[in-house]
C-alpha cells in the first residue's frame, strides 16, 4: 500500500460545472468532453505518484513521491510567466491574478481537454483565489497519417524536426492549418500537401505576385505606375475583397483555422480573376494609362494579400513587405480596413522578389511518401 494526496473533485464538481456553463462559445468537441466527465460524476483524483523522476512533493510523510504530471504541468504555465516577468521587469500576477484585461485562450489535442476543462479549473477554483481562467479552449481531433497513426517507433509519418529540414516553415504552416482536424479526425497525405503548396501557395498567390511585379518592373521602370482612373471593375474588386476579408476575420475570430485558409485562398483568387479579365499585358499595347491603373491596383492588392496572409505564412509575407518597401505602419492594418487600393502611390519604388514558393513535383512526393511510409 502507498499513501497519496488527492484533489477533491467530488466537492468541486458543482463549481466546475458552473464555470463550464459560462462558456457557451466553446466548440462542440471541447464542450462535449467536459460535459461527459461532469455528467458521469467527478471522482477524487490522485495527484502524486511513486516515481523516481518528477517534481518532489514538499510535504512531510510524502518523501520519495512526485506530483502527477497533469497536476504539476498546468502550474508550469504560471511558472513560465513568472520566469519571463522576472527577466522582463514585469509582474506575473498582472496576468494571472484578478486580471481584468486578459483574454486567455488554450489550444490542445482532444486527449488533453479533460485536464484543461476539469482538472486545472478545479485546481484554480479550489484555492479560492481569483486566478485568470481560460476564456476559450480550442480542442483539436486527431491528425492521422494516411488513415493510421503517426508512429516514431515505426518511422511512420513525419515529425517537426524532419519537416523543417525538408520544406520551409510557411509550407507546413499553411498546409497543416488547411488540414486542421477541427470538426472531425483528419488525414495528412503528401498529395494534399502538394495541392496546397502548388495550387494555392505557388499558383494562386506566388504566381500573381511574380507576374505583376515582373511586368511592372519591365514596363514601368520598377515603380508603382501613374495614369488611368479606377472604374467599376476596381470598385467591384474592392467590394469582393472586403467581403473575403470579412469572412477571413470571422473565421479567425471563431478559431476556425481550416475555414480561414479557405477564405484566404478565395481572397487570392479574386486578384487572378481580375487580371484574367483586365489582361494588363495586352492592355498595355492599347492604353498604357489604363494598364498602369490595373497594375497599380494589383500592387496595392499584393500588399493586402501580404497583410492577410501574415499570420499563416509570415516569412513569405515579410518578403512581400520588403519587396514593396513598406514602412512599419504600412505592414499592419485591421483586416476589415485592409482592402485599400490607394496606400501605395504612383512613383513608389519596389523590388521583384525571387519566387515565393517552389512547386513539389510528383516524383518528389513519391519519394517523401516512400521515405516516411514506415517499416
Amino acid at each position: 500500500q502507498s499513501k497519496h494526496l488527492c484533489i477533491k473533485l467530488e466537492d468541486l464538481s458543482g463549481e466546475v460545472r458552473a464555470w463550464v456553463d459560462k462558456h457557451p462559445g466553446w466548440s462542440t468537441l471541447t464542450k462535449s468532453i467536459a460535459m461527459k466527465w461532469l455528467d458521469e460524476g467527478l471522482k477524487n483524483r490522485g495527484i502524486t505518484r511513486d516515481l523516481s523522476w518528477g517534481v518532489p512533493v514538499p510535504r512531510p510523510g510524502f518523501e520519495g513521491k512526485v506530483f502527477y504530471v497533469w497536476f504539476d504541468a498546468p502550474i508550469g504555465y504560471l511558472a513560465a510567466t513568472k520566469a519571463w516577468a522576472d527577466k522582463a521587469g514585469e509582474n506575473w500576477q498582472d496576468w494571472w491574478l484578478d486580471a481584468k484585461d486578459i483574454y486567455y485562450t488554450q489550444f490542445m489535442a482532444k486527449d488533453n481537454l479533460p485536464f484543461h476543462t476539469i482538472m486545472f479549473p478545479a485546481m484554480e477554483l479550489g484555492t479560492r483565489q481569483p486566478w485568470t481562467m481560460a476564456d476559450q479552449i480550442k480542442g483539436f481531433n486527431w491528425l492521422n497519417y494516411y488513415g493510421g497513426k503517426f508512429s516514431t517507433s515505426s518511422k511512420r509519418g513525419i515529425f517537426l524536426d524532419q519537416a523543417l529540414e525538408l520544406l520551409p516553415a510557411d509550407y507546413w504552416r499553411y498546409a497543416l492549418l488547411a488540414m486542421a482536424p477541427e470538426s472531425a479526425d483528419a488525414t495528412f497525405t503528401w498529395e494534399q500537401l502538394q495541392i496546397k503548396v502548388n495550387k494555392e501557395l505557388a499558383d494562386n498567390l506566388g504566381n500573381f505576385v511574380n507576374r505583376i511585379l515582373k511586368f511592372a518592373n519591365s514596363r514601368f521602370d520598377g515603380q508603382v505606375p501613374e495614369g488611368g482612373a479606377p472604374g467599376e471593375p476596381e470598385q467591384q474588386l474592392e467590394t469582393d475583397c472586403h467581403a473575403a476579408l470579412e469572412d477571413l476575420h470571422q473565421h479567425l475570430s471563431n478559431l476556425e483555422f481550416r475555414k480561414a485558409t479557405g477564405a484566404l485562398n478565395a481572397l487570392w483568387t479574386l486578384g487572378n480573376q481580375y487580371i484574367d479579365v483586365q489582361a494588363p499585358w495586352a492592355l498595355f499595347k492599347q492604353d498604357k494609362d489604363q494598364a498602369a491603373m490595373v497594375i497599380r491596383t494589383c500592387i496595392n492588392l499584393i500588399r493586402v494579400y501580404a497583410i492577410a496572409a501574415s499570420p499563416f505564412i509570415p516569412n513569405a509575407a515579410q518578403t512581400i513587405f520588403d519587396a514593396l518597401h513598406l514602412s512599419d505602419s504600412e505592414r499592419v492594418s485591421p483586416l476589415k480596413a485592409t482592402a485599400n487600393f490607394s496606400v501605395l502611390d504612383p512613383g513608389r519604388a519596389f523590388d521583384v522578389p525571387p519566387p515565393l514558393f517552389q512547386k513539389l513535383d510528383d516524383e518528389r512526393i513519391e519519394e517523401l511518401r516512400s521515405q516516411f511510409g514506415g517499416q
